[in-house]
């Protein structure tokens, strides 16, 4: 079955940015992220961490969004307001190298028989 414009819409998009912090920097990435959850989780997204069981320094930082016009405006807010421009300068300076960015879109929906239309 055909994938319609509104499904498709009202799919979720993923962003997984993995990343390397050294061992003396977790519990300041932790503290870090506690303060900055309020301001990063807005309508419509929400901050997930996971760190690797077998290299406890790397994890994968995960972000939500309800759909892609979500994600869109929220880049618009990375590009363009000064606090979120500083938070993410003060997270960036507590990892090891650049992070790793993929962007995913959720199409759980299409491995229903109905094709996600229930």
């Amino acid at each position: 079955m055909e994938t319609t414009e509104r499904q498709r819409s009202g799919r979720s998009w993923i962003l997984h940015l993995r990343i390397r912090v050294a061992e003396a920097n977790q519990e300041r990435l932790f503290s870090f992220l506690r303060n900055a959850l309020p301001f990063y989780e807005q309508p419509g997204i929400r901050i997930r961490l996971l760190q690797s069981r077998d290299d406890p320094g790397r994890f994968l930082e995960i972000v939500e969004y309800d759909g892609r016009e979500t994600h869109d405006r929220d880049q618009v807010r990375v590009d363009s307001e000064p606090q979120m421009r500083a938070l993410l300068d003060r997270w960036h300076a507590l990892l090891e190298g650049s992070p790793e960015v993929e962007t995913y879109e959720e199409v759980t929906e299409v491995l229903r028989e109905d094709g996600g239309a229930s």
